[in-house]
């Protein structure tokens, strides 16, 4: 099976940015784009992206799951980048347009059609190092997607760093292409090290994100997790995460989190970490690892309420189960 990710629907939806003005967005061919060796985004790094997805019902319907919040997000991103003001609706119509075209090869549960909107600065000038790109191009694109961890539900093995952080900052809540280039290095040696899945980034005791997700602890009937703030991403799915959990009768605690509490707690019985994204959705963490010792978390395995959750969130997506909070648009 081919790697999560890396198979592409032939066309995408694409606009651009020029002179002012947004084009009409239209489908193109997804196999390449044009722009100059000089583009601002190849030297800059002006760009920023989404994932969000398409879900296949029992009904053969296609529904796209909370679209309104990442493209609220994209256009939070292009902001902060200094990128051209994205177009909200147009980018909604794009997301539309791209999926209908495709509603036939959306896959069955637990697949999905994982969707990538993405923004790039493409003003061909090798001076502007301090100056926003004046021009951008916009796309759509779709993936058809499995399971990410293709290897079944096991629970992951997290170093705890608490020297280095993500990325800057100010950039955090931004998502943005450099800030997962500057975790690869890292989270590449953890797993030389010391055959960890994941970094996650506690900068002076500060338990924050991984490189690619949000964390979260469950302690018996609460869920901690840091509260939002500029220095990590406003995920979606963390955000989903914490409601299914208020509505279950959880208790849902938004603080600061010291790697001491974190490790006090891994050693209760009842307790299970997790990280949430829009790929892997809620994966079990069954080890810590920091300064060179291992402390299981729990049992060490995959936990009761994180697949519960997940299976919450699961049940809404595939229509399941009632989707109280208008989570869903159906597309086709």
């Amino acid at each position: 099976m081919a790697a999560f990710g890396s198979v592409f629907m032939p066309k995408m939806a694409l606009a651009t940015f020029e002179n002012n003005l947004w084009s009409k967005a239209e489908l193109v061919s997804a196999d390449s784009i044009q722009m100059h060796p000089g583009a601002h985004v190849l030297h800059y790094s002006s760009t920023c992206f989404e994932g969000l997805k398409a879900f296949r019902h029992a009904d053969g319907s296609v529904h796209v799951f909370r679209m309104d919040q990442n493209i609220k997000r994209f256009a939070q991103s292009s902001r902060l980048l200094s990128l051209p003001t994205v177009d909200e609706e147009q980018v909604e119509e794009m997301i539309k347009q791209a999926v209908a075209e495709y509603a036939s090869d959306v896959p069955e549960p637990p697949g999905s059609m994982y969707i990538r909107p993405t923004h790039i600065g493409t003003e061909a000038a090798i001076g502007k190092a301090a100056t926003p790109s004046v021009s951008s191009m916009l796309y759509v694109l779709l993936s058809p997607v499995g399971d990410y961890f293709t290897g079944g539900a096991k629970a992951l093995r997290i170093l705890l760093d608490e020297t280095g952080m993500r990325c800057a900052p100010h950039m955090g809540m931004i998502k943005s292409g450099g800030n997962y280039a500057s975790a690869l290095g890292p989270i590449t040696q953890a797993k030389e090290d010391v055959q960890a899945d994941q970094i996650l980034f506690c900068p002076n005791g500060d338990v924050q994100e991984t490189g690619a997700a949000n964390f979260l602890l469950i302690d018996g009937n609460e869920i901690i997790t840091k509260g939002l703030d500029t220095s990590f991403l406003h995920g979606v799915t963390r955000s989903s995460i914490l409601t299914l959990a208020a509505d279950l009768g959880m208790t849902v605690t938004e603080r600061d989190l010291t790697v001491t509490e974190l490790l006090e707690r891994a050693a209760k019985p009842n307790v299970e970490a997790a990280l949430s994204g829009t790929a892997a959705v809620l994966t079990s963490v069954g080890t810590f690892i920091h300064e060179g010792k291992e402390y299981q978390v729990g049992s060490g395995k995959p936990g009761p309420i994180t697949d519960k959750l997940r299976q919450a969130l699961n049940d809404i997506q595939w229509g399941k189960a009632e989707d109280k909070h208008n989570w869903l648009t159906k597309i086709a």
